[in-house]
């Protein structure tokens, strides 16, 4: 897995999991918009399919969260994620 912080750029110069991941293509590859379960994540998210959807087929953009805020996401969970999509974009919102 590749961290990307759009910020500061890529978060892990290790070139292993660069070549395990591959290139990404931010126009077609599977994006999955993963929430903390916090108050407001679902509206940021649907905002921002809502904008993807201006530049890409938004088909493969799917939402998840988990249970609670409160608790981590369980291992399968994770696993699925990991093994359907290429690309993860988390948020935290109240």
């Amino acid at each position: 897995m590749r961290i990307i912080n759009p910020t500061f750029g890529v978060g892990t110069e290790d070139k292993a999991v660069a070549n395990a991941v591959g290139t990404i293509d931010w126009f077609k590859d599977p994006i999955i918009l993963f929430s903390n379960n916090k108050p407001n994540v679902k509206e940021l998210f649907e905002g921002l399919r809502s904008k993807l959807a201006t530049i890409r087929n938004v088909d493969q953009v799917d939402f998840i969260a988990k249970d609670s805020a409160g608790v981590p996401a369980p291992l399968p969970m994770i696993e699925d994620i990991a093994n359907k999509y290429k690309i993860a974009l988390f948020a935290s919102a109240d």
